[in-house]
């Protein structure tokens, strides 16, 4: 079955009632949902204020010290649990926020520290580069950080990843779900499209595991 990577603004990412379940949703449609960490946005935050530091004129090095523990402190209470799916043949584990951002700043600036900023792009890279090439992006409706580092960036990735398949969703209390579901519908014959190509698969062994 296809992967779909899960990315967006936090909330919309993470809440079932602000994304109308998509998790169950992609699910029923026969695909299996990769939502990334959630900790990952925290050490997002924490890095930035090291980049901060280090790369733009903000010089505050107590603020980046500080950070810089914070990042230690979230990966030793990761640090079992990543080798527990290093050693397991059906996941993989968290890669460090320093590897996020390597993969991020080949296609953006990441001075892009509002909201998700680059972290969100970051994600997108990460789960292309780890085979998930099937992607949903979703964002609150008229959210400007979201819209640049999120739906701004598909163009960008397309040019590096040209296997990748992303599709945009805008969730809004004004917004058709029905809308919502056709595009993630597209998206997902798209997916399945480039599953049997990819492998060879019998068509119908697709659509029966749709059912």
């Amino acid at each position: 079955k296809p992967k779909v990577g899960i990315v967006g603004e936090i909330l919309v990412k993470f809440h079932p009632t602000a994304n109308n379940d998509i998790v169950g949703l992609l699910e029923d449609e026969g695909a299996e949902a990769v939502v990334p960490d959630l900790l990952d946005f925290f050490l997002y935050s924490s890095y930035n204020s090291i980049i901060t530091h280090r790369d733009y004129i903000k010089r505050d090095w107590k603020k980046a010290f500080l950070s810089g523990l914070a990042i230690k402190f979230i990966e030793s209470y990761r640090h079992v649990m990543k080798r527990e799916l290093k050693n397991s043949k059906r996941f993989t584990p968290q890669v460090p926020i320093t590897e996020l951002a390597n993969g991020a700043k080949k296609h953006l600036s990441l001075g892009n520290q509002m909201g998700e900023g680059w972290f969100l792009t970051a994600e997108m890279v990460e789960l292309i580069e780890n085979d998930v090439t099937n992607i949903v992006c979703l964002q609150p409706f008229a959210c400007l950080p979201n819209h640049i580092t999120g739906k701004g960036m598909i163009q960008e990735l397309k040019k590096s990843y040209p296997e990748s398949n992303i599709a945009p969703i805008d969730f809004d209390p004004g917004a058709s779900e029905v809308n919502q579901i056709n595009r993630i519908k597209l998206m997902l014959s798209a997916a399945n499209k480039n599953l049997i190509n990819k492998n060879k698969i019998p068509k119908k062994v697709i659509d029966k595991e749709a059912m």
